[in-house]
């Protein structure tokens, strides 16, 4: 793969400053389909683990070293030399992919956008004045002289902080106090006339907020951008697809699909690559937005084997909220649909249930509305093929929360996500039946609020079993399982006192 170095030069000494990329023009890169995939789920478990930082409230200096850790754990790369294709790759991909609604591209933006704040400030002083210059900003250092004749409300701003001028980058810029609207909000700054004097080391304000602004417009182009389908590639006589973000190459050479990045105008995602690529590229960008990123659980784990007597017990205990609520409508209807019949089977077959108990539940459940030789014919089937018994033989794995998150129930469905789907009234009153205290119901309100449904989630889990979960829940299954280790360990430890 070609290295695509990012660089600029120091103004001080010429000396060539090596700095995160600000992601204006994709370069010429070309990658393997399968690492265009592979880093952009890399850099996803980053923006996540973001988002659940920020949602669980932590302080700045805890989200500096969340974001230390979460680059350092999924961005590494072995050739490091290759870090900066890596990065840039995985950000154009994820532009592709989280450009298509007005939802997606909010989620996007704002998690770049922080991310881009905290490796900023891991930059020198000499690599931020190299990204200001790229920026382009029109402000100059305050003078020594109008330094001199404000030093001391200066100073009272640095009090106020708990700092002292003297700690404080002597360095000051003199900018209009629009510009930096967080500074102001948090009486961070000096205001004069109109400008805010913002010191060195608060400069990753005013680059955040142009940064934000570059990556808005460049996500809305992104998603209107014409897309042309360049047809036979005449230099290998392969097939070749030319996306854009700016754009996407993507051809196969020695049956290895390659993806260059490059500069072209392409048609629209939606009407024609898309169809173009439904069974090569499609998936992977359409997918990736709702991608489940952790432990697979399609096949029964430490926790064991269930059987049909012992769900009425673990559903009261161990299940979480969409699942409770699914289990009790099917004892109470003595039916599902087929979306509340896939996530709930899915979600049994992963906690341990054998194919034969799954069809002796089903059949006893449906049996007051369906008979014997009706749901032999009509259901047995597709719970065989979850088993991967029938058809393709696939060994389908259960859903994960943000598979069900992104659902769309219709009328008479009950699957989908409590936090998100069921009204406030609803939610609060199943809230309370799980055990959820007055307290607790309305932290979890406030999360749901905030569209933080994974996090509401985990309150509850918390608030239930009396215990922590600082991974956060990110599956139904992860949510029975680590119940089942907490539920465990308090019979252990009665048994042992």
């Amino acid at each position: 793969m070609e290295v695509f170095q990012s660089h600029r030069k120091s103004s001080s000494n010429n000396v060539s400053v090596s700095t995160l990329p600000l992601y204006r023009s994709a370069p010429p890169l070309e990658v393997r389909l399968e690492d265009f995939e592979l880093f952009a789920m890399d850099r996803l478990r980053v923006l996540k683990g973001i988002s659940d930082g920020l949602g669980r409230g932590k302080k700045p200096e805890e989200m500096e070293n969340l974001v230390a850790d979460l680059w350092k754990e999924n961005m590494r790369h072995p050739q490091a030399n290759e870090e900066t294709n890596k990065d840039v790759i995985s950000h154009f991909v994820l532009r592709l992919v989280y450009c298509r609604t007005e939802e997606l591209r909010k989620w996007f933006l704002s998690m770049e956008t922080t991310l881009f704040r905290y490796r900023f400030r891991f930059q020198s002083s000499e690599a931020q004045r190299a990204l200001m210059s790229e920026f382009k900003l029109p402000y100059k250092a305050v003078s020594n002289a109008e330094f001199e004749c404000v030093k001391d409300k200066l100073n009272q701003v640095a009090r106020s902080m708990g700092q002292t001028l003297a700690a404080v980058d002597a360095v000051f810029y003199k900018v209009p106090f629009e510009e930096v609207p967080e500074l102001v909000a948090g009486r961070r700054v000096f205001i004069y006339k109109g400008h805010a004097y913002v010191a060195m080391n608060q400069v990753v304000s005013l680059v955040v907020t142009q940064f934000r602004s570059y990556l808005s417009k460049a996500l809305i182009l992104t998603n209107s951008i014409e897309y042309v389908y360049k047809g036979i590639h005449k230099c290998t006589k392969t097939p070749c697809y030319r996306l854009s973000i700016k754009a996407l190459i993507f051809c196969k050479q020695d049956d290895v699909y390659q993806v260059s990045i490059c500069n072209l105008a392409c048609r629209k995602w939606t009407s024609t690559v898309r169809e173009q690529e439904k069974d090569r590229l499609a998936p992977i960008v359409e997918a990736l937005c709702t991608r489940y990123l952790g432990p697979d659980y399609s096949q029964p784990n430490e926790v064991g084997e269930i059987s049909v007597k012992d769900i009425d017990r673990i559903a009261k205990t161990s299940f979480p909220l969409c699942m409770r609520h699914l289990f009790e409508k099917v004892r109470e209807d003595h039916h599902l649909k087929h979306g509340g019949r896939m996530q709930l089977g899915l979600f049994l077959k992963g906690v341990g249930l054998k194919l034969d108990d799954a069809l002796a539940f089903w059949k006893a459940e449906f049996a007051p509305k369906v008979s014997a030789e009706r749901f032999d014919k009509e259901y047995a089937y597709n719970i065989r093929h979850n088993y991967g018994r029938e058809g393709k033989r696939t060994d389908y794995t259960p859903y994960s929360c943000q598979k069900i998150i992104s659902s769309a129930p219709g009328v008479g469905d009950h699957h989908g996500c409590p936090y998100r789907h069921f009204s406030e009234e609803n939610l609060r009153a199943a809230l309370v039946r799980m055990g959820a205290s007055s307290r607790v119901v309305e932290e979890v309100m406030d999360k749901v609020r905030n569209r933080h449904y994974q996090l509401a989630c985990t309150l509850t889990f918390e608030a239930v079993h009396g215990s922590s979960c600082d991974a956060g829940i990110n599956h139904p299954n992860q949510y029975f399982i680590d119940s089942q280790k907490i539920l465990q360990s308090k019979v252990d430890g009665i048994q042992f006192t």
